[in-house]
């Protein structure tokens, strides 16, 4: 279980994880990032989530597309990316 640190806002540790998870590989670019995995696995509401996954998408580090879903970005990508922060 995702331990949370009380001093911070779970979103910006659910980002930083999604980080840290994209970053050594355990996510690649294949891989489906759902919004309803991610409530059940860190115990979070809905609306966390998507405030996560909008710094991400916002920084870079996931893409969406309608219908299909959301995606982590390559490390080419994200290095193309001005705004993505690592």
């Amino acid at each position: 279980m995702f331990r949370y640190d009380p001093r911070k806002p779970k979103w910006s540790q659910i980002v930083e994880e999604i980080r840290r998870r994209i970053d050594t590989g355990e996510y690649d670019a294949e891989t489906l990032l759902s919004e309803v995995a991610m409530e059940e696995e860190f115990q979070v509401s809905r609306p966390t989530v998507r405030k996560a996954m909008k710094v991400l998408r916002d920084e870079g580090w996931v893409v969406t597309s309608q219908g299909v879903g959301s995606f982590p970005t390559t490390e080419e990508e994200r290095a193309a990316n001005p705004r993505t922060s690592q």
